[in-house]
């Protein structure tokens, strides 16, 4: 009997490790990591937060739901959203602005949404980095991923980015920014009204 469980527990392994062999591969090849990126050695130490990814109450933030509520916690780099309904609660990882600089705090709301939204980088952006285009139109490589909620202050958004490796990390230019999936898991949940505060 513990020469079959044995025979059994041999298979799974050697099905499990062909199954990940590809992925290992595609791991290691230079192509999936940046080349222009600082070495770490160079780059501060990210605090890890224990709390980030437990759940918070809007009562905390907020004095009513209204049509829904949005925290965007700066230091967690989580994002946590209450619906008006009273039940809906919804928490995910999120990049946040790369210096405290861009970062701006306090209340705001959604006043618009967008889907595969058009990107046009500030005046700022394109300073920074004369190589931007003017515009670019939603798709692949669109820094906004797939769905953008513009805030009441100008140029700042909550949306997805394509570039995965961003989220999480110190990354954006003042937006906070989502998985494509989390956000487009979150776009028809919010409303435009929705309030929002950045932490």
């Amino acid at each position: 009997m513990s020469r079959s469980i044995m025979t059994r527990r041999s298979a799974l392994l050697g099905v499990a490790s062909t199954l990940a062999a590809p992925t290992l591969l595609s791991a290691q090849s230079t192509d999936a990591f940046p080349q222009v990126e600082a070495p770490i050695s160079d780059q501060p130490a990210v605090r890890r937060n224990a709390s980030s990814f437990k759940q918070q109450h809007w009562q905390d933030h907020f004095d009513e739901l209204g049509v829904g509520c949005l925290l965007a916690d700066i230091t967690s780099r989580a994002v946590h959203y209450w619906d008006g309904d009273g039940v809906t609660y919804r928490l995910y990882p999120s990049s946040v602005p790369m210096s405290e600089e861009l970062t701006k705090r306090g209340y705001t709301k959604v006043v618009r949404k967008a889907e595969n939204p058009s990107w046009t980088p500030t005046a700022s952006m394109r300073e920074r980095d004369p190589s931007l285009p003017l515009r670019m139109d939603g798709g692949e490589g669109n820094p906004l991923g797939t769905r953008a909620m513009y805030l009441s202050w100008p140029a700042y958004l909550v949306h997805g980015t394509h570039d995965t490796r961003k989220i999480g990390r110190q990354s954006s230019s003042g937006c906070i920014g989502l998985y494509n999936q989390h956000v487009e898991e979150l776009y028809p949940l919010v409303k435009v009204g929705t309030k929002v505060r950045l932490l």
